[in-house]
């Protein structure tokens, strides 16, 4: 799928159940190698990324077998089982996985290299790279801190008190699970919440996480125990859905068994502050995360400031909000939000440059953006930059639009989202994709 043309207008309707959540996939998979006895996987994500780390374990010598959509049963091989792999371990797109791996290859007795796409190798790095030096790990980077990744093995890791510069839960997933093999307690702090799927896991795999506000530790030398994983819906997925119904007259949706962790909830926020119709129904625990159903009326939304506080909660999500301010009566304001800049793209400069080319009034700022919003969209073509996000949500953008939205250089959707152009149509986008 390089080339997705949706025709203007429409109307989104029905009940749905998007893509498993991205992060949960990941954290099974690396937590079900690492434990002892066997890990069942439910709601598992299909997609390019989540693989990439499942085959990275598989070539580690973890015994991963599929058995059906979204069902994966691991054999762990315990905290000391990994093997060296024959080769470099491609992540592919996915800076999640190669930076909370990079934390687990730290504590193993073998060498290892990560290698990612063109897009992951221009990505930073030493953000995580630097204070697992700091542990005694042995990381070497390409020039410029992009990868490759080389991590030396044999390295013993001491434990560390940390206080990230950036809120992020990969660096912070990358550390305390570093921590795991390292001599006594390994403590990060942060200095805005970030997603805490890591700390929730590893509390259900049987280790203990201290947690004192915005500090989590964990102690090394423990084990951890198999068990049932149910991986929720991903939010940031659910996420254009969201936006289309709110943004498309006449449009009810309700997305299915969708997680709504309070760390990641930053977009349900951020559009009820706009006007969106948006409630949670049959709200409920599942596998130690909170789960439930979303159901989206449209309505008319207006423009906002958006809270700095919001903005590592709704990190991923910031696509899709692009387009709801661009619909919405007056202007829209993000700042606090460098992090879009290191994403899969630029996405603030992405965005805009997309915005623009359909007719919006916008103004790119340095960790931000200004949108003028009005009554929707003009026709016209997109370039994605390979970014599954930017795709998807200028899909949503055509419900807007008064002539064919052309968006290019989509095959990434497939990183996140593989059934995305099926379910849009099945919900009422008209969307060709080739």
């Amino acid at each position: 799928m390089d080339t997705l043309t949706v025709q203007p207008g429409g109307v989104l309707s029905g009940t749905l159940r998007v893509a498993g959540d991205k992060s949960i996939s990941h954290r099974a998979i690396m937590l079900g190698a690492l434990a002892e006895g066997t890990t069942h996987v439910t709601g598992f994500l299909e997609g390019e990324d989540c693989l990439a780390t499942l085959e990275a374990f598989r070539a580690m010598g973890v015994p991963i077998r599929r058995e059906g959509p979204g069902e994966v049963i691991i054999e762990g091989v315990g905290m000391h089982g990994l093997r060296a792999p024959e080769g470099p371990l491609d992540m592919g797109n996915s800076g999640t996985a190669m930076r909370l791996l990079c934390g687990v290859l730290a504590g193993q007795a073998f060498d290892s290299e990560l290698t990612g796409d063109t897009s992951l190798s221009r990505r930073p790095m030493r953000r995580v790279t630097e204070p697992l030096t700091r542990m005694g790990a042995q990381i070497d980077t390409a020039e410029g801190g992009t990868p490759p990744l080389r991590v030396r093995g044999g390295q013993p890791l001491q434990g560390t008190e940390y206080a990230l510069e950036v809120a992020s839960a990969q660096v912070k997933s990358a550390l305390l699970l570093a921590g795991l093999w390292a001599e006594g307690r390994t403590c990060v702090t942060e200095p805005a919440p970030t997603r805490d799927h890591t700390e929730r896991m590893l509390e259900g795999f049987g280790v203990e996480v201290e947690r004192d506000g915005a500090t989590a530790c964990v102690a090394g030398g423990g084990r951890l125990r198999g068990g049932d994983v149910d991986v929720p819906a991903d939010i940031s997925s659910a996420a254009f859905f969201m936006v289309g119904a709110s943004i498309a007259p006449g449009s009810h949706v309700i997305l299915r068994h969708v997680g709504v962790n309070p760390t990641r909830t930053g977009v349900i926020e951020i559009l009820r502050r706009m006007g969106a119709d948006i409630r949670l129904l049959d709200l409920r625990e599942v596998s130690g995360e909170p789960v439930a159903d979303i159901e989206v009326l449209s309505h008319e939304l207006r423009g906002i400031e958006i809270p700095e506080d919001q903005v590592p909660l709704a990190i991923d999500e910031f696509p899709a909000i692009f387009i709801a301010a661009a619909c919405a009566h007056g202007e829209t304001v993000l700042t606090g939000a460098e992090e879009l800049r290191v994403k899969e793209s630029d996405r603030i400069q992405v965005m805009a440059d997309g915005l623009a080319a359909l007719g919006v009034d916008c103004e790119v700022r340095p960790d931000g953006i200004r949108i003028q919003g009005g009554d929707g969209f003009q026709g016209g073509e997109i370039q994605s930059h390979g970014d599954h996000r930017i795709a998807m949500a200028f899909a949503m953008a055509a419900l807007r639009a008064d002539a064919p939205v052309t968006i290019h250089d989509c095959r990434n959707v497939a990183t996140s989202f593989p059934d995305f152009a099926d379910l849009a149509r099945q919900t009422g986008l008209h969307l060709e994709a080739q």
